[in-house]
């Protein structure tokens, strides 16, 4: 199941039902982003503006005016140009914006200095994220001037700007039907990519290897590109968050976590897992992993319509807590401990975030000044951790460098919640069973040590 026409119409209807009479929204495309001299990063549309459109080309301004009589969705975008489509590739063109994207009106995006003053000219708001892209905030200012400048002659300019993301933002937060198809499709390419590195996983190897393994089934299963940049952390890799070198060998007795996931469809997946490198947990490894997944299962058990966002982090915190007192890496009681947030030397950030077209998906986390309220139709992730620095001389040097976290993706349901990525194994049972088989099946070919 794909978006249909018909969906992106019903979201483009439902902003202008948002919108105050007598108004206008804006929305600039995504740009070609350089990544070396003459060569370009590929290209990935503005998910905002692929929200409402489907449109995916760049150089393209998506405007909604309701009430307009000739049709409220206008587009502008490049012209059809057979010489630079033998170089580029297809473009829609104005009569394609019409006719495939449904658009009221196309015109080509080099008149459009000509034709958008116009139709800002006497609107009493401009919905438009003013911020978001420096360049064009320039261009918005220019046109604006140039209907100011004819004031004298009878020119109104609009009287407002309003931020577009206040709406636009809270409607992607609620995913439809089709929507939590394609998460769900994500999410199972994602798992069993997963699985395929667990049991490709072998001493020896680099962590760059291991993550090709990911994004090998995650392309042959139709999703061109990850979500985000994989992290494949070994040893004390594993406790640098945001770790993306991918550069070290794996070793004997070491932990790998990897936090990785597709996207397929423009939908994000999130995924983590901690795994043994030699397909067994040492002593000290299973208590911090346990632990971990504890919390997690204690966090999800949280996710539901009429809790607030925090509920899931603070279950994860107390149980954290209480479990690396137990442990003896905490001393005290577990009340004070919370109330210092001595657990932040381990467990440093939050529970998670929402997702859906963007891996750190859009939508407010309070509301009012009060943490949201969760609903139906809302994805999060959920991933707890535990991080031991290899320099934390506070700790038994048995526990310096384990880093573990495990993340899964969350869908709120009417009744309580589903988990979109379960396909993964994430007891210690399971993974060293799945391991196990992967080896006996014939993982343990040697790889080359340095690819």
């Amino acid at each position: 199941m794909s978006i249909s026409k018909q969906e992106y119409a019903r979201r483009r209807g439902t902003l202008c039902e948002l919108m105050q009479d007598n108004s206008i929204a804006i929305l600039p495309s995504g740009k070609e982003q350089n990544r070396s001299r003459d060569t370009d990063f590929p290209f990935r549309q503005n998910s905002d503006f692929h929200y409402l459109s489907g449109f995916d080309e760049p150089e393209a301004l998506l405007v909604l005016i309701p009430g307009r009589a000739q049709g409220e969705f206008v587009m502008f975008c490049r012209e059809r140009d057979a010489a630079r489509e033998i170089w580029d590739g297809h473009r829609a063109g104005p009569e394609g914006a019409c006719s495939e994207f449904a658009a009221d009106d196309a015109f080509p995006i080099s008149d459009i200095h000509d034709i958008l003053p116009g139709l800002l000219e006497g609107r009493a708001r401009v919905y438009y994220a003013m911020g978001s892209d420096t360049d064009f905030d320039l261009r918005v200012m220019s046109w604006l001037n140039s209907i100011r400048a004819k004031v004298r002659s009878g020119a109104s300019p609009p009287g407002e700007f309003v931020d577009l993301n206040h709406l636009l933002h809270d409607m992607r937060l609620f995913k439809s039907a089709a929507e939590i198809h394609i998460m769900d499709t994500a999410a199972n390419i994602s798992a069993q990519a997963h699985v395929i590195a667990m049991q490709a996983c072998q001493p020896g190897m680099y962590e760059y290897q291991l993550e090709s393994e990911i994004r090998h089934h995650c392309a042959m299963s139709g999703a061109k590109h990850m979500a985000y940049n994989s992290i494949v952390g070994s040893g004390a890799n594993a406790c640098i968050l945001h770790y993306v070198e991918n550069n070290s060998q794996l070793k004997d007795g070491d932990l790998v976590l990897i936090d990785a996931g597709c996207e397929f469809d423009f939908y994000a997946s999130d995924i983590t897992r901690t795994f043994p490198v030699n397909g067994r947990f040492s002593q000290e490894q299973r208590a911090i992993y346990e632990l971990v997944l504890a919390a997690q299962e204690a966090a999800i058990s949280e996710v539901k319509p009429g809790n607030h966002w925090n509920a899931p982090h603070d279950a994860s915190v107390r149980t954290i807590t209480a479990g690396l007192i137990e442990l003896g890496l905490l001393s005290g009681e577990l009340a004070e401990n919370i109330e210092k947030e001595t657990y932040k030397a381990f467990y440093m950030h939050r529970i998670g975030h929402w997702i859906g077209m963007d891996v750190h998906d859009v939508g407010d986390y309070k509301v009012g000044g009060e943490w949201r309220v969760m609903e139906p139709a809302m994805v999060m992730t959920v991933e707890p951790g535990i991080y031991v620095s290899p320099e934390n001389q506070d700790v038994a040097p048995k526990w310096r460098g384990i880093g573990v976290r495990i993340e899964d993706d969350v869908l709120v349901t009417k009744s309580g919640c589903r988990v979109l990525t379960d396909a993964v194994p994430k007891t210690v049972a399971d993974i060293e069973a799945l391991m196990h088989r992967g080896r006996s099946a014939g993982g343990s070919t040697e790889r080359p040590p340095n690819g």
